[in-house]
């Protein structure tokens, strides 16, 4: 088959990692990639979010298949756009990408299906939101309704940090994004991530994972993308997995199928988790970024059958064959990130570190120049590794960190310190 991977982060490099051990993969284009991707695919210069042009290009290079990965295409209905011309693509509809681009939607279709989730108002104008905010007091959380690249969200623990980050917000911090403020309460409890593959009516639990949002060790600083992640994630006990599959994941499903907008593709549930029991806190409609990671270094090439299964509907009869392994993610940032970050300091060593089913550096933010790699983003690279115990891949990862020569880039230095 001749497969099409849309995006250029360190997401998309694991995708393409998983995807080229599959022997059903003859070719494999990403685009727009990054040097790291070009190690193992061919990568192409094409306007992602422009679905007549992603038709094109994929009718002309003979693609039988695509997989798009970040979330600004799918909400800009790339996805529709190819089902429209018979390609056949993972990744659900613009309208049910509405479940991540819409943080109002997903509380809407929360209280449709009786899903637990937080609390919550929704506004438009400042000085309500205001009036509301002193009312309620904090600990609170305060979100941009729509993309804003997994920085959106403010968790203001007092009532001067939420009126700060609510002006921030209603005063363009976000763009578009904040044209719509949702208010929620302040959920106590540890969370984790959850990725389900949906294929409009059956569902598939693929894996679990936490990551580490804030931006210094022991949680602390301003919130990021992501800074590391592992998998599996201990606090997702299998109670818990039922639970959350069974009052939040197929609650929603069956309603975006009820509202005529069934969702195929992979649903990221963010849940908050305290005595033994999910709430929702938000759904992403593509594979986490570093969650993707860690999951397809455990997956490995089943995770091209499982992904090609979602979009033929053929979900029921697929099961997943898991190891007793885990994985652990390492990010290393431009330093300032993620504030303003110079581009172009020189990456070296990455030459020498060991890559193999337990070993793995996805790039996130590079680019090839001279013959060498620079840093050309805020996140640059994803130290991964598995191991038979997280200690094991915690260990395994941060070897490779230690290897790596970059005094443009820091990283934090406790990813897993929950588990561990």
């Amino acid at each position: 088959m001749n497969i099409l991977i849309l995006g250029g982060g360190g997401r998309e490099h694991a995708l393409a990692w998983a995807v080229k051990q599959n022997p059903k993969c003859d070719r494999l284009i990403v685009a727009p990639g990054n040097a790291g991707i070009a190690m193992l695919a061919e990568c192409a210069d094409l306007d992602i979010l422009d679905g007549a042009a992603v038709v094109t290009f994929a009718e002309e290079n003979a693609v039988d298949f695509v997989i798009v990965g970040p979330e600004a295409p799918l909400a800009a209905g790339v996805a529709d756009a190819l089902r429209a011309a018979g390609v056949p693509v993972f990744g659900p509809s613009g309208e049910a990408a509405r479940l991540e681009a819409s943080k109002a939607f997903t509380k809407e279709i929360c209280d449709a299906c009786g899903a637990p989730t937080a609390g919550y108002a929704r506004f438009t104008d400042h000085a309500a939101a205001e009036a509301y905010l002193r009312r309620t007091g904090a600990p609170i959380v305060i979100k941009a309704d729509g993309l804003a690249a997994g920085k959106g969200v403010i968790v203001a623990m007092t009532l001067e940090e939420a009126l700060e980050g609510l002006a921030g917000i209603f005063g363009g911090a976000f763009g578009e994004a904040g044209a719509e403020v949702v208010i929620e309460e302040f959920m106590e409890g540890e969370e984790a991530s959850l990725f389900v593959l949906c294929d409009g009516t059956d569902v598939l639990a693929i894996g679990t994972a936490q990551d580490h949002k804030r931006v210094g060790d022991g949680d602390t600083g301003p919130n990021t993308g992501g800074m590391g992640a592992y998998s599996p994630a201990p606090v997702l006990s299998d109670a818990v997995l039922t639970q959350a599959m069974d009052e939040i994941v197929k609650p929603t499903v069956a309603e975006m199928a009820r509202r005529g907008t069934p969702f195929q593709g992979v649903l990221y549930a963010g849940l908050m988790i305290k005595d033994d029991r999910a709430r929702l806190v938000e759904y992403n409609v593509r594979f986490g970024d570093p969650e993707c990671q860690v999951l397809m270094m455990r997956l490995g090439a089943q995770a091209f059958d499982l992904i090609h299964a979602c979009a033929e509907g053929r979900l029921a009869d697929c099961r997943v064959n898991w190891a007793e392994d885990h994985a652990l993610t390492v990010v290393m940032a431009a330093n300032g990130y993620p504030g303003s970050y110079a581009k172009g300091s020189q990456i070296r060593g990455l030459e020498e570190l060991p890559e193999d089913a337990s070993h793995m550096v996805f790039h996130a933010g590079t680019a090839a120049r001279d013959g060498s790699i620079v840093a050309s983003g805020g996140r640059v690279l994803n130290v991964t590794a598995r191991g038979k115990s997280l200690r094991e891949a915690h260990e395994r990862a941060y070897a490779m960190v230690g290897a790596i020569d970059w005094p443009g880039g820091f990283c934090r230095r406790d990813i897993g310190w929950r588990a561990l």
